[in-house]
């Protein structure tokens, strides 16, 4: 018997090879979509889960109050790591000093290689349970040592065995290759560390840093501190046992209310934001939101589904009435409905399978991810299957109970009624399907116009052309002037100069700085950059008072520029105000000899920074080089290349556009913007189909009525509005469902952003609008296919 259900299941999909493509299709891509996000979401929460010791692993923060506002920071000092692991053994069990992750050059004879490394506490690998291919976890005990990841390993050596070769790193420092590793997976806090060296190698050839040690230097926050609770210790006991450590050992920081706690690595990934009242603000709102999406593109599937299916199912009432005529009982009617219901679902799940891999790739370059199908997990087939099951019963119990339910007698004879408010249900899943994928439509919209917003604003330097290299050698540090020379000699640039930062990020952070008129309770911190020269010139300052640095003036050596927000933030009305004002830092006074437009230097969503730039040669690590834009970049790069060959023979030539720096800064946001269109798209795509299958229902049981309204003279464009209006009401019912519920959820969005664009009422409208005119165009190919059909055969009986 099931045989023949499946048998008579088959026939009905090519009988009606229309709506099974649109029926199959629909479901295929909403399961697709749905198993992509939730491979997205899979791959977020298991974010660090290849560390042995997730859930003990932790980094130590700061909270305290500035200006008003809450904020959180990881930034410690030095002597951290000393003080927890002297004073506090039986709560720690690894606590390990960190340096930030940074490029260095990595050479071995006359291979050298731009890679990200670290400098650690020999703990470390320990800490991080790193897998071992070559060497023990032990390999950072020598200070002279340094531990590869397997990929630079392969591009240094080869197949040659790696252990006890000498390599240098930055040009300057001989370590010894005592461990290689597995490269950490993708989605993981490390993923891009592909080499570590001793912490103690840091301190050693680091004037400032073991300065900073030896002075027990609290008030001066430049490093990590990685951290493993014992077994027996609880994160939130010891936080509290260390909350007032800080303010201990640097009482002049009680003004900030400073507070000590563990950030456990369970949270690193998805809880790492606050905003400026202290609330968290997390990647965890857009797992939320992703996973909404999906179950919504999955349910407007769905939706399709079934109201094709109990649509359809209406046009076999005499089949049933036949079968129960010669004897079917109803429960074999039930059975029958179910299993073509589930062979259809079934049908679709295999399609989405290869819609998956095919669209995985893709989807990891939007995404940003390397992810792959979970073939071998039971629970990525459970949940396949358990949906297959959910939606083919749910789906085909309409039919099932409903059809099984007739009178033969009535049905054979001609008198059974569908009835007035059978299409009820399928109105209210059309309302429900348009009011998602407009409001998708009208988020997307949103989002892409902050994203724009934040683009157009001004941020008070010239990015074109100009293009930034780190100093991380000393060939370089000591011969500026004549690199510099070389440079312009060259014809393919017209300004260089060198900071402490780089134009799209702000590194320094300082207090203590005193002027004429200060309140003696007011708390400053400034943004603090060192520049040469000629910084002013290549990065294209615009000046709103005063002077640029120049040479002529002996004094510059202790003069300042400072940003227009930051004459406001010292409580100055106009930028004349402060021009030839004395501000005193670390006990040197600077004369301000400048005023300069704002600089969006952090996230260009948040306001500036106040921020005060001195003339310092000695702190500058960024190379910043203005290329001839007369000249293509290409060729100019080229000749740049050449020169720094001279300086820095054999070392690899890795420049970055500032261009390219700050588009990255929208990187996040324009992930999310390409996925919510992308998944918009889908919605309305998905939703096209049921209401072109709907439409075309529709006009098949009307067809005797627009032969009789024709013969009575209705004109084309009649019975087209006839048909179309239906659907229209219920898109307009749509459309005022979906502005509130987008405008609340898009509003808490936007104000999480300090410089956010406005939600404007075009954007409803025009959503509204682009919905309407989809379901005209979707809708009137089946309604004027209708009316132009010949009344003599639509009103012609069997």
């Amino acid at each position: 018997m099931i045989r023949n259900y499946f048998k008579i299941a088959f026939r009905n999909l090519l009988k009606n090879k229309g709506y099974s493509v649109i029926n199959i299709g629909g479901l295929a891509v909403g399961m697709a979509v749905t198993m992509l996000i939730g491979l997205w979401i899979y791959d977020e929460l298991s974010f660090n889960k290849n560390y042995g010791n997730y859930d003990r692993i932790g980094k130590i923060m700061e909270s305290g109050t500035f200006g008003g506002n809450i904020f959180h920071q990881e930034h410690m000092p030095a002597p951290m790591g000393d003080e927890l692991r002297n004073n506090f053994p039986d709560d720690f069990k690894y606590v390990v000093n960190s340096s930030w992750t940074e490029e260095h050059i990595v050479a071995y004879g006359d291979k050298k290689f731009t890679k990200t490394g670290n400098y650690l506490s020999e703990q470390a690998p320990d800490m991080f349970s790193l897998k071992m291919l070559r060497g023990t976890r032990s390999g950072l005990k020598d200070q002279s040592s340094v531990m590869l990841s397997q990929s630079v390993a392969n591009a240094l050596f080869g197949n040659e065995n790696p252990l006890d070769k000498i390599i240098k790193i930055d040009n300057k420092l001989n370590v010894k290759v005592t461990g290689v590793y597995e490269d950490l997976p993708y989605n993981s806090e490390f993923n891009d560390i592909t080499f570590i060296a001793p912490w103690n190698l840091y301190v050693a050839t680091q004037d400032w840093v073991k300065r900073a040690l030896d002075n027990k230097e609290w008030d001066n926050n430049s490093w990590q501190v990685l951290v493993q609770i014992n077994p027996h210790s609880d994160y939130e006991a010891v936080s509290r046992k260390i909350a007032d450590l800080k303010l201990k050992h640097a009482p002049q920081t009680a003004f900030l209310k400073p507070r000590l706690y563990i950030h456990p690595m369970a949270k690193w990934h998805l809880y790492t934001g606050w905003d400026k009242k202290g609330k968290l603000d997390s990647r965890i709102q857009y797992i939320w939101l992703f996973g909404i999406i999906g179950l919504f593109v999955l349910l407007l599937a769905s939706i399709n589904f079934m109201n094709l299916s109990t649509a359809r199912s209406e046009k076999r009432a005499k089949e049933v009435g036949i079968r129960k005529a010669i004897g079917s009982k109803r429960g074999q009617l039930i059975y029958q409905f179910l299993s073509e219901s589930l062979m259809i679902v079934s049908l679709a799940f295999v399609i989405s399978i290869i819609l998956l891999v095919a669209a995985l790739p893709f989807f990891n370059e939007v995404a940003d991810k390397k992810m792959n199908v979970l073939w071998a997990s039971p629970v990525f087939w459970l949940l396949g299957i358990g949906f297959c099951l959910i939606t083919g019963i749910v789906s085909g119990s309409y039919p099932a109970l409903y059809l099984s339910s007739f009178q033969p007698i009535k049905v054979l004879k001609g008198t059974f009624n569908i009835g007035r408010f059978a299409a009820i249900p399928r109105k209210v899943l059309v309302v429900l399907q348009f009011t998602v994928s407009v409001t998708l439509i009208i988020g997307t919209v949103i989002v892409f116009r902050q994203i724009q917003f934040a683009k157009n604003r001004p941020i008070g330097y010239d990015r074109s052309g100009l293009i930034t290299i780190d100093m991380n050698t000393p060939e370089l540090y000591s011969h500026y002037n004549t690199l510099r020379s070389n440079l312009l000699e060259t014809g393919a640039v017209v300004e260089m100069s060198t900071s402490s930062s780089r134009v799209t990020k702000l590194t320094s952070n300082n207090g203590g700085f005193n002027w004429e008129g200060k309140d003696p309770n007011f708390k400053e911190n400034f943004g603090t950059v060192a520049v040469t020269h000629d910084f002013g010139k290549t990065v294209g300052w615009q000046f709103k008072g005063g002077r640029d640095f120049s040479r002529q003036f002996a004094t510059d050596s202790s003069g300042m520029i400072m940003t227009e927000t930051t004459v406001k933030y010292m409580g100055f009305k106009t930028p004349e105000d402060v021009i030839g004002k004395q501000v005193r830092w670390n006990e040197k006074a600077f004369t301000v000899v400048g005023v300069i437009s704002d600089m969006v230097m952090d996230s260009p969503f948040e306001p500036v920074r106040p921020t005060v730039f001195m003339l310092n040669y000695s702190w500058a690590n960024v190379i910043n080089i203005k290329l001839n834009p007369q000249l293509p970049a290409a060729n100019s790069l080229g000749k740049v290349e050449d020169v720094f060959r001279k300086f820095n023979p054999g070392s690899p030539f890795d420049y970055k556009f500032t261009d390219d720096q700050y588009a990255a800064k929208f990187s996040a946001e324009e992930r999310i913007a390409k996925l919510a269109s992308a998944f918009a798209g889908l919605a309305i795509l998905i939703s096209c189909l049921g209401l072109f299958a709907l439409a075309s229902f529709t006009a098949e049981q009307r067809t005797k009525e627009i032969g009789i309204r024709k013969v009575l003279g209705a004109s084309v464009a009649n019975l087209w509005a006839l048909l179309s209006t239906d659907f229209v009401i219920l898109v307009i019912i749509s459309c005022v469902v979906s502005v509130p519920i987008a405008y609340y959820f898009l509003n808490g969005w936007l104000q999480k952003y300090e410089y956010r664009t406005e939600i404007s009422w075009w954007v409803f409208a025009a959503s509204g609008l682009g919905a309407m005119l989809i379901t005209l165009l979707t809708v009137s190919y089946q309604a004027i296919r209708a009316a132009l059909l010949d009344p003599v055969k639509s009103l012609k009986s069997e």
